[in-house]
Order: C-alpha cells, then sequence, then structure tokens
C-alpha cells in the first residue's frame, strides 16, 4: 500500500484518484471490507484534498514579502491574493489552528483549481508574549509611548534578522498574533529600511487598510460589490467621498476635498514609517530628522492656508488655548480595523486629563512642557539629561527642537521637556471619553494615517509651528551675500500650461481615480471592489525659465521654486512677512548655467515635493518584471512625498492671484555631492533622502524661513518685490490659479494631467 502511494511522486504530486480503483480491487472482499472502511473515508478525503495537501511546498521569493499586505485580518492559513498564497509553518501551532482542517479540505469555497503552499522557515521567537500586551482588538496609535515603544522593539526584531528568509518567517509567525496595526507599522518599517527589502514597492496603505480611508458606508457598498461581481470586471463605485462626512452647513467641509484627500493623508502615514520616533538607531537617527518634521508640518500648514484662501475663509488660528472649547466639530464616518466605529467630536469640546491606561495625560503638564521648551527658545538653549546646557545654535538649533517636539529616541532631554506634539495629539483624540467611561476608542487625531482628517489637526499643528517661528524669528536675517549668486541674473520666468494658450496660469479641476479595495476586505467575497474617488488635479505645465550668466565660463545654479497668495481673504494685499509664512515649496532642481543667456524648462511631474501620481492611485498596474524602464520608473519610489495630484492649491473660478517665486542660488555653496540611490527613491524636498544626508545646505524653506532683512533703503523689506530687489538671481511673477468646478470624462484631456 505504501507503494502504491508513492508511485507517482516523482511529479511533485501522490495522485490518489488513480490508483483508488486497484486499491479497491485488492481489499474489495467481506473479510477485509470492516476493518478497511475507516482506511477508504481516510483516502477519499485525501483524493478531494490532493490539491491542498500533496501541492509541492515552494521555496519562498522576496516578493511574497508582499502577499503579508493582502486581507490583513484573515490568517496566513487562508490563500491570498490571485494565486491563492498560503503560508506553511511545518509543525506551528497558531491562534487559528481551530479553522485549519476545515480550511484546507474545502477548496470550492474559494473557488480555485490549486492552492500556491509557500514553505516558511521555522524559527523561534523570544519574547512574543511582551509584544502581546497590546491586545488585537485594542488601537494602536505612534503617538502613545507605551505602543511606540512596543513597535520600535518589534522593528529592532525584524530588522535583527539575519536575512530576509529569517524576516519572512519571523512576520509569518507574528501577523496573526499581534494587533495588526502595530505588526503592519513594524513590517512596513523594516521592508522600508533593510537592505535586503528596500527595493520592494510597498502597497498603499489604503489597499490594505482601506477603513482608514474610506468611510463604512462606502466599504458596505464594496463587500456587497465583491460579493456579487467575482470577477475582476466590475464596475467601480461613482462617490464623492468628500461629501460622506458632512453637510455644506458646515463651513470647515469645504476643504474636505484637501483634508480627506487619499494622497494626503498616505502620505502623512508614510512619512511617519521613513522617520519612526523609537527603533534601532540606524532608522531612527538620520540627517536632519527634526527639521524635517518641522518643515514637512509647516509645509502642510502653509497649503492648507492657501486653500483657505482658495475658498474665501481666513487663515487657521493655533489652538495655544486648552481651557477654552474650541469649535471644530468632526465625525468622520470611518471604521476601525478591528471593527468599532472611530469616534467623533462634537462642537464645544475641552480638553481634559485623560485617565484611561496607557494614556495618562494632565492638561497642566502639557503646559509645563510648552513653557520650558518656549523658555530655551528664548534663553537660547536647552538642558540635556546630564544638566549641561546645549546651545540652539544657527546650524543645530532647529534640529533640537524638533527632536524635542516631538520627542523622539533623539531628544535631549524627553524627562524635562516632555512629549508635547504627540501628547496634544493623543489628548485631543480622547477629548470625546477622557476616562473611558464610554469605552470609546481614540479618535482619528490619535491615528497618523487618519489624523489629517481632522480640521482640529490644521490648529493644533499652527500652534506647534508658532514655536518653531519664535525660534526662526529671533536668528538673523539673511544677508544679500548669503541670498546673492554672483554673475547669475533671472531674466525671466513663465508658467506654460499645456492646454491653455496663455502664460503664467495654472489650471486646476476635479478628476476621478479608481482604487482596488478588495485586498482589504476580510473575510468578503474574492470579486474585485474598485471605489471611484473624485479629487483636485491640474494640468501638466512646465517652467520656463530664463537665466543670464555674464561670466565667461558656465557655472552651476540651484532653482527653487515657491509659490505665496497674493490677497488675504479679504482681498487685501499680503505683505512680505504674511507671505513669507505661506510660501509653498514647488520644486528645487540644479541647472548648469553657460555664459550669456539661456532658458532652462521643467514639467511640473519632475517636482522634488511629489511623489507620481501612479504611487497614489495604482489601479491597472501590472508586475515591475512586465513594465517598460520608463514604467518602472514611476513605481522606483519609496512611496513618501506629497501626492502629485495636490501640488497646486485648487484657486477659485474667477483665478486665484498668487505670486511665483524663483531663486537660482549657488549650487557649489548649496549642494552635497549624494550618490544616486540604486533603490526606490522619495520626493526630496519634504522627505529627505532615507539612505543619505539630505543633499541641500540651505535651512528648509530658505530664503523664506528668517526674518525679513533689509532693503537697499535700510529699512524692513515690506514686499516680496522689495525683496527680490536685493539681488539679481531672483525673480517673481503673478500667476492665476482658475479652477474649473466640473469632472472631466475619460475624453477630456486631463489625462494628460498625470
Amino acid at each position: 500500500m505504501v507503494l502504491l502511494l508513492l508511485g507517482n511522486q516523482a511529479s511533485g504530486k501522490i495522485r490518489i484518484g488513480d490508483h483508488i480503483l486497484k486499491l479497491q480491487q485488492y481489499i474489495y472482499q467481506p473479510k477485509r471490507m470492516t476493518c478497511a472502511y475507516g482506511l477508504f473515508s481516510w483516502f477519499e478525503k485525501l483524493r478531494r484534498s490532493e490539491k491542498y495537501h500533496y501541492t509541492k511546498m515552494e521555496k519562498p521569493t522576496k516578493e511574497n514579502m508582499l502577499d503579508l499586505f493582502i486581507r490583513p485580518g484573515e490568517p496566513c492559513c487562508m490563500p491570498k491574493g490571485n494565486e491563492n498564497i498560503l503560508f506553511k509553518i511545518s509543525d506551528e501551532k497558531t491562534m487559528y489552528d481551530r479553522y485549519r482542517h476545515e480550511i484546507e479540505l474545502d477548496e470550492e469555497r474559494f473557488g480555485a483549481d490549486k492552492v500556491k503552499k509557500i514553505e516558511v522557515r521555522r524559527l523561534s521567537m523570544e519574547n512574543i508574549d511582551k509584544f502581546m500586551e497590546l491586545s488585537r482588538d485594542e488601537a494602536f496609535s505612534v503617538f502613545v509611548p507605551k505602543h511606540a515603544k512596543l513597535a520600535g522593539e518589534l522593528t529592532r526584531v525584524f530588522m535583527e534578522a539575519e536575512c530576509w528568509e529569517d524576516f519572512l518567517a519571523l512576520a509569518v509567525r507574528c501577523r496573526d498574533k499581534l494587533n495588526p496595526v502595530m505588526f503592519y507599522y513594524a513590517y512596513s518599517v523594516a521592508l522600508l529600511h533593510r537592505p535586503d527589502t528596500k527595493d520592494l514597492s510597498l502597497p498603499s496603505p489604503c489597499e490594505y487598510f482601506p477603513n482608514k480611508f474610506v468611510s463604512a458606508r462606502t466599504l458596505a457598498m464594496a463587500k456587497e460589490v465583491a460579493y456579487v461581481m467575482s470577477t475582476t470586471d466590475s464596475k467601480p463605485i461613482p462617490l464623492r467621498e468628500q461629501k460622506q462626512t458632512a453637510s455644506d452647513i458646515e463651513p470647515e467641509h469645504s476643504l474636505a476635498y484637501f483634508r480627506e484627500d487619499l494622497g494626503i493623508n498616505m502620505h502623512h502615514w508614510h512619512w511617519h514609517l521613513v522617520y519612526p520616533g523609537d527603533g534601532i538607531s540606524e532608522i531612527v537617527v538620520k540627517n536632519r530628522r527634526g527639521e524635517l518634521f518641522y518643515y514637512m508640518h509647516q509645509q502642510i500648514i502653509a497649503r492648507y492656508d492657501f486653500e483657505r484662501f482658495s475658498n474665501n475663509l481666513p487663515r487657521v488660528k493655533p489652538f495655544d488655548n486648552w481651557r477654552k472649547p474650541f469649535d471644530e466639530e468632526y465625525f468622520p464616518k470611518l471604521d476601525s480595523v478591528t471593527g468599532s466605529k472611530i469616534s467623533g467630536r462634537q462642537n464645544g469640546a475641552v480638553l481634559s486629563n485623560v485617565n484611561r491606561e496607557p494614556y495618562l495625560i494632565s492638561i497642566d503638564q502639557l503646559q509645563r512642557w510648552r513653557d520650558r521648551i518656549l523658555d530655551a527658545i528664548h534663553l537660547g538653549f536647552v538642558w540635556d539629561e546630564a544638566g549641561q546646557k546645549v546651545e540652539l545654535t544657527e546650524d543645530e538649533g532647529i534640529e533640537i527642537l524638533g527632536n524635542l517636539i516631538e520627542a523622539s529616541e533623539l531628544s535631549k532631554n524627553s524627562a524635562y521637556y516632555g512629549n508635547l506634539h504627540n501628547s496634544g495629539h493623543v489628548a485631543i483624540g480622547l477629548c470625546h471619553d477622557p476616562d473611558n467611561r464610554h469605552l470609546e476608542s481614540i479618535g482619528v487625531m490619535g491615528d497618523n494615517a487618519m489624523a489629517m482628517r481632522d480640521p482640529i489637526f490644521y490648529r493644533w499643528h499652527t500652534f506647534v509651528n508658532d514655536i518653531f517661528r519664535q525660534y526662526k524669528d529671533r536668528l538673523d536675517s539673511y544677508t544679500v551675500e548669503e541670498l546673492d549668486h554672483k554673475g547669475v541674473k533671472v531674466t525671466g520666468l513663465n508658467v506654460i500650461s499645456k492646454n491653455y494658450r496663455e502664460n503664467n496660469v495654472f489650471r486646476t479641476f476635479w478628476e476621478e481615480s479608481n482604487i482596488d479595495v478588495s485586498n482589504g476586505l476580510d473575510f468578503a467575497a474574492r470579486g474585485a471592489a474598485r471605489i471611484r474617488f473624485t479629487h483636485l488635479n491640474h494640468e501638466l505645465f512646465e517652467y520656463k525659465i530664463d537665466i543670464e550668466n555674464s561670466s565667461p565660463t558656465e557655472t552651476k545654479g540651484t532653482v527653487r521654486i515657491f509659490m505665496a497668495p497674493k490677497y488675504n481673504d479679504r482681498k487685501l494685499p499680503l505683505n512680505f512677512a504674511e507671505q513669507q509664512g505661506l510660501m509653498i515649496e514647488l520644486d528645487k532642481f540644479s541647472v548648469v548655467i553657460p555664459p550669456g543667456s539661456s532658458s532652462h524648462k521643467r514639467l511640473s511631474t519632475e517636482s522634488s515635493v511629489t511623489i507620481p501620481f501612479e504611487r497614489t492611485f495604482p489601479e491597472g498596474r501590472k508586475d515591475l518584471e512586465e513594465m517598460t524602464e520608463a514604467g518602472k520608473s514611476v513605481f522606483n519610489y519609496c512611496g513618501c512625498g506629497w501626492p502629485q495630484h495636490m501640488l497646486i492649491p485648487k484657486g477659485n473660478e474667477l483665478g486665484l492671484s498668487a505670486d511665483l517665486f524663483v531663486m537660482v542660488s549657488n549650487y557649489d555653496v548649496d549642494m552635497y555631492d549624494v550618490p544616486v540611490k540604486k533603490c526606490c527613491k522619495d520626493a526630496v524636498s519634504y522627505c529627505g533622502l532615507k539612505d543619505s544626508i539630505y543633499p541641500d545646505r540651505r535651512k528648509m524653506g530658505y530664503p523664506f524661513d528668517r526674518p525679513p532683512p533689509k532693503g537697499t533703503d535700510g529699512t524692513v523689506v515690506k514686499t516680496l518685490d522689495n525683496f527680490c530687489q536685493l539681488t539679481e538671481n531672483m525673480a517673481f511673477t503673478e500667476v492665476k490659479i482658475i479652477f474649473k468646478n466640473d469632472t472631466p470624462t475619460d475624453d477630456d484631456d486631463s489625462e494628460a494631467a498625470r
């Protein structure tokens, strides 16, 4: 009988069905039937399940690590993706072991012809129980010190695996046992930073955690479509997602297209993956990390104020009075990953002490931390943990403050200066149930993938930015020598739109794009589930910059492009000091300038600020092996960066006036010679270079990050025009941002905007 069963193993599969008749003929006699009855039943089960039990195990490939993102709530013993991937660790007991027998035998429930089993190494993991202190149904937040520490330790375990095969084995072992959000946070951080996996293109978080980005009502519809339409040909669910959270009665709702944009929220999530606050030093210690924390959030606030002017709203007011009720209410209409509804916040909410494990926050303590940081700024130094003074110098001050306010492991003295930024997020996120009497979970402000949806996020970060601003205002203004590039003169600046004849006009409009959320619909039918989102976009354009080089030899320059609104919400002109805080960076790149006059062009899609459109809306992408080199370049991004479709503010239908500024600074003074990264890249301006030093020696936001300088008449510069008169290597021009308030169809030329 053993020989009979082993007769056809050479093909990689024991064909029980081929031999069952011979076996029946041999033992189909009365004396043998009784003893063989149980054996026949066993063989029949094996015959029905041979595609599961007897498919030859395959060795994993590095790309199989991305299969763990498919259906994150379903255990590894359920098939994943179109290939029905099963991860198998021999003799491993899991919390889902009670399901294994039924899942492996009932092949028809998945409608699949075969399952691809991936053999994962057996690898013991010590102290896994400590990571289970955070239960699977608890809300995870990187803003909570205990959670951040656990995630940092888990990241350390993943990073210290000797090879990617061991890393995969550890991840499979942890995936079904640990809190899912904590696991995927640590897993993603490790994938991005390990030398042997950082070339993998991580899926967008909206694909595997759509709960964080898509309303519960929309996901319910998506599950219905996945159940009814079992093929990949299902039509997308057409929704204007920004209409899901409030009506037009709420004034702040006019900014929902910005706050609830998929790409913007994914940018915030991904930035914190690249710059985690806890973990091993090679992950946390990054060049100019603290300054990037300041600058990235400062740019978010500047962009949000720009959008507010586009909608006739005033600038954001800082949330600096923590005893006063705040007016902003928000109801996200989202479900948590674990199934509970994300709590909303009523108008008139007030901060109070948070007294619920592990959230313990005192408002008095927050005020003490704030006062100590402000004292340090005005004294010019901080106290380190040894009681020594650390000066807030011109070179290092902003870096020290950034690491202090966010309270990463790089903080000079977190015991004294506290955890102001993160604790503020948590206190606001729990203002609806601070003592846990209603057993409500933390709101969107407690999750970095959802926090930017809430209007209070921008008030909180305006307060944080004002602290940084107090430090910046104490620095000396830039001198003419620090601004100038001798012999270089900007003689012309124009914006040329692809589909518009008039120069210096940006055209914006609504556009519809699809995402497939089927990989995030746990325990649902296997059909495709596509959702159509309406989002802002702009026409493709290019800058044309005319430069004159009066020297006899070529020189090199750094082109810096910024834009700021020209008028405030009351249509009054903004002075230079006001425009400084509203300048949004659009691009930064180097050029070789030959002697004499020359023109230099730059496409909007080449921006150093953004990631490609397809990184946000990846529907329809093919495997990288099947793509052309041009196609691969689109996905050769780690994922950190401002979304390309939100590069230009909305403007309005009459045309919002703005000032477009360009500066050609001295490359030899500006830049480090940073080698090109071999794998993926990020949008440098907001995200830096993950594996290298920040390539620009200048302070982020230069030349607008210091107090206004004095003009040629000895008085402080009052206008942007006065500022540009200081040197010839700076210029500006007035532009219009015209918004077309309709949604283009597939036949329109809007595809060019991508």
